[in-house]
C-alpha cells in the first residue's frame, strides 16, 4: 500500500487528521480509522491509475473513479454500514482539502452513499445494567482498579456519557461537581448533571489509585499509570455479560443508551434527554430510546394539554 501513496499524499492527510485533533471533540480512536479509510482510498486511487497517488490526482477524482473505489470495496465484502463510514470520511477530508487548495470536489461530494437499515439501539434492562456495574467490581484483582471500572460505567449509565467523555475527564474535574461541561461530538458543549452516585464511585476510584494525578492529566488510569483506554472497559464489559449471560451488544455505549431509555421510562422529557445527550437531532434521541408506542403515546398524553381527553378514549 505505501508505495501506492506520494509522499505528498501523506503529509496532506496528516495535516488534516492534525487539523481534526486540534478542533478537538474528536476521538483518538476516530482518527485512527480515519487514517485507516483514506489511506485505503488513497491506495486504490494510485493502483486504480497506475502509478503513486499525488495531490493533482486527487484534485482530479471523477465520478467513475468513486464508483470504481466503492465497487471493490463491495468485492472486498465491506458492508454497506462500514462503505457508507468510509465514504463519510472521504468527503470530509475533500471537504477540508478543496477549501485549503481552492478546487472542486463535486464528483467526491456528491457521491451518494450506500443504502442499509440503522439498527436500532439496544439498552440493557434496569436489572441487567446495575448488575453489569456490581460485576465488573468482582473481576478484578486489585481493589483501585474494579473501583476505576465502576466509576467509569457510573458515568455512563448515571449520567449519559459516551466512553470517549468519561475517559476523557481531567484531574481538575475531581472531586465531580453537581455539573460537568461535556464537549461532545462536533464540539458541542452540554452541561450534565452528575449523580450523587457517580461523585461517590469516582471519589472511591480516586482514594484507592495509587498514582498522582495532575490537573490535565487523565483521571482514569491504566494500570501501570497512563491514560485509560476506552479498549479496556470494553474488555471488562465483555467478561462480566458473559458471567451475566448478557448478548454482545452489552457495550459501553449500551450502558448511554441504557440511560437514556430509562429515564424517558420513568417519565422524562424527551427534548431535555436531548440535550443531556449532546444530540443535535430529536430523531436521533427517538432512535436511542427503545420505549414502545404505547409507552410514548402514555408520556405524550400526560403531558399533552388534553391529555385527559387523550387517556380517555
Amino acid at each position: 500500500m505505501a508505495g501506492l501513496i506520494s509522499p505528498a499524499a501523506r503529509d496532506i492527510l496528516e495535516s488534516w487528521l492534525k487539523h481534526l485533533s486540534a478542533l478537538g471533540g474528536v476521538a483518538e480512536n476516530t482518527i485512527e480509522a480515519y487514517r485507516h479509510d483514506l489511506a485505503g482510498f488513497f491506495a486504490f486511487m494510485g493502483n486504480h491509475h497506475g502509478g503513486a497517488i499525488g495531490l493533482e490526482p486527487l484534485k482530479s477524482v471523477t465520478t467513475s473513479d468513486m464508483r470504481s473505489w466503492m465497487a471493490h470495496e463491495r468485492d472486498r465484502g465491506v458492508a454497506a454500514r462500514s462503505l457508507a463510514r468510509q465514504l463519510s470520511a472521504v468527503k470530509s477530508f475533500f471537504r477540508w482539502f478543496a477549501e485549503r487548495d481552492g478546487f472542486e470536489p463535486t464528483a467526491v461530494l456528491a457521491t451518494r452513499s450506500p443504502k442499509f437499515q440503522k439498527k436500532l439501539p439496544r439498552p440493557l434492562a434496569k436489572d441487567a445494567a446495575k448488575a453489569m456495574i456490581n460485576t465488573v467490581e468482582t473481576q478484578r484483582p486489585k481493589d483501585w482498579i474494579a473501583a476505576r471500572d465502576v466509576a467509569v460505567l457510573t458515568l455512563l449509565y448515571g449520567c449519559g456519557l459516551r466512553i470517549s467523555e468519561a475517559l476523557g475527564l481531567k484531574g481538575k474535574d475531581a472531586p465531580l461537581p453537581d455539573v460537568l461541561r461535556i464537549t461532545g461530538k462536533g464540539g458541542k458543549d452540554r452541561i450534565v448533571p452528575v449523580l450523587d452516585a457517580a461523585k461517590t464511585a469516582v471519589a472511591r476510584y480516586l482514594k484507592a489509585l495509587p498514582y498522582e494525578i495532575a490537573p490535565d492529566e487523565a483521571l482514569f488510569r491504566g494500570a501501570r499509570g497512563g491514560a485509560l483506554s476506552a479498549r479496556i472497559i470494553a474488555k471488562s464489559m465483555e467478561n462480566a455479560r458473559m458471567q451475566l449471560g448478557l448478548p454482545a451488544t452489552a457495550t459501553p455505549h449500551a450502558m448511554r443508551h441504557s440511560f437514556a431509555t430509562h429515564l424517558l421510562e420513568a417519565g422524562g422529557d424527551l427534548r431535555a434527554i436531548q440535550e443531556l445527550l449532546g444530540h443535535a437531532s430529536l430523531s436521533t434521541t427517538q432512535a436511542y430510546t427503545a420505549v414502545d408506542t404505547a409507552r410514548l403515546m402514555e408520556i405524550y398524553a400526560k403531558a399533552h394539554p388534553r391529555g385527559q381527553d387523550l387517556r380517555s378514549r
